[in-house]
């Protein structure tokens, strides 16, 4: 009965990382749709959704059934409570992801972003799919030195984000109010994609050391 317990808990590490391959192809196709203004890419990334939110659910009865049968307590209780809140974090990157794709889906057929932004906007994806990647690393790992990368990566993308707006406040801004609006929404979606990929790491280095990433990182 022990056994199966612990093959139910690494099969909930197994679900989580195979949300975070789901949740980078979906941010991958994204950007990619943002930028070029490429409607089956966006189309893709809406449909294919509903396996992350399926996943999400499938972690939330298995967390709930655990903990009715087996009364966890210790790092078992830490890894049922952790699995929960990365879930969470992971399914709303897949909806950040989403909320991209519309983006570039209500402005087709022209690019969501002008030329002077893309350069810009190509790197936020970049540091996006990178961080994803790496939370999904940590989790399989449980590295804790990788997971407080993260919070560094956070930071190139806040800087990328006043980027964004200090483009959008210039007075060489030409292209009117609406493009502004979908830009302005598209580095919020970015910038609080790379939030959750931190929280993820966080739950993970606080699954393995007890600690707070902020008090170890101090």
């Amino acid at each position: 009965m022990r056994d199966a317990y612990h093959e139910e808990l690494d099969g909930l590490s197994d679900k989580l990382v195979e949300m975070t391959r789901l949740v980078r192809s979906a941010m991958t196709r994204a950007s990619t749709a943002l930028l070029d203004a490429d409607l089956r890419l966006a189309e893709e990334v809406i449909s294919c959704d509903e396996q992350v939110n399926k996943i999400n659910t499938e972690i939330e009865e298995t967390v709930f059934d655990l903990m009715a049968r087996q009364q966890p307590v210790a790092r078992d209780l830490r890894m049922l409570i952790a699995a929960l809140r990365m879930s969470g974090d992971i399914e709303r990157m897949g909806d950040l992801a989403v909320h991209l794709a519309k983006t570039a889906r209500r402005r087709h057929p022209e690019s969501a972003i002008p030329p002077e932004l893309q350069a810009t906007v190509l790197e936020m994806g970049q540091i996006a799919e990178r961080m994803i990647a790496k939370a999904g690393s940590v989790i399989a790992s449980h590295d804790v030195e990788m997971g407080l990368e993260l919070d560094g990566d956070d930071d190139q993308m806040d800087r990328l984000h006043r980027k964004l707006f200090d483009a959008l406040l210039s007075p060489k801004w030409r292209h009117g109010v609406e493009p502004a609006v979908d830009i302005s929404l598209a580095g919020r979606y970015f910038e609080r994609f790379a939030d959750h990929a931190v929280h993820v790491a966080e739950n993970v280095v606080y699954l393995v050391t007890g600690e707070h990433a902020a008090d170890i990182a101090e």
